[in-house]
């Protein structure tokens, strides 16, 4: 009879391998940028051989566009919103906007590299700016839907603006810690950018109602 140990270790092993290749990757991207990021530099950052890496992935765009997902997926699970039992509709708002802040502390990656590909234009362009592009867009449309369940009474268009404006909001916060460091508390500003965004979406439903 065929013992699964060994196939069960050679899963196990790969899945440990992938994961030091992207936080190795991620380390190195977020000191150097994409252009500074190579197999290379990864290979010896995780202290497995090249070969490994490209066992994992194509390619450094293929790499750098994993570490975006995999971080964007840490984060994506911060942006719930919680149940009615957590309060008011501000309440609740600002309770995950702190989630959201702690999140992004805890795995920055999705947003840092995300920034830097989203700024940068190149003749091809980056799967990972691609990746980045297309997981904004799924975490811009949760916070849509979000909107339009907390304040019904909003149009199409208030919810395009809110939303927008939350987004960038929060982009300009994680770059200002990004620049400062802990200097700036990333939880605080965001609840506080969370409450600003309710008051300015009560104001533009009681606006479309008049």
């Amino acid at each position: 009879m065929t013992k699964p140990q060994p196939a069960r270790k050679k899963r196990a092993n790969g899945v440990e391998s992938r994961q030091r290749i992207l936080d190795a990757a991620a380390e190195i991207a977020g000191e150097r940028g994409y252009e500074g990021t190579s197999i290379a530099a990864v290979s010896t950052k995780c202290g497995l051989p090249a070969s490994s890496i490209y066992w994992h992935f194509k390619d450094k765009d293929d790499l750098i566009a994993a570490v975006i997902e995999r971080s964007f997926e840490t984060w994506l699970a911060a942006v719930e919103l919680p149940g009615e039992e957590a309060g008011t509709p501000r309440e609740r708002v600002v309770a995950m906007a702190g989630s959201v802040a702690r999140s992004l502390i805890a795995a920055p990656d999705f947003l840092r590299l995300g920034l830097m590909l989203a700024l940068e234009r190149r003749p091809a362009e980056p799967r990972g700016r691609t990746v980045f592009l297309q997981v904004r867009d799924i975490a811009r449309a949760k916070i849509a839907e979000m909107a339009r369940v907390l304040v019904p009474d909003l149009d199409e268009r208030s919810v395009h603006t809110l939303t927008t404006y939350a987004v960038a909001g929060g982009d300009g916060l994680f770059v200002q810690r990004e620049i400062n460091g802990d200097d700036v508390d990333l939880v605080a500003l965001f609840e506080l950018h969370a409450e600003l965004v309710y008051e300015a979406a009560t104001r533009l439903s009681a606006r479309s109602r008049a």
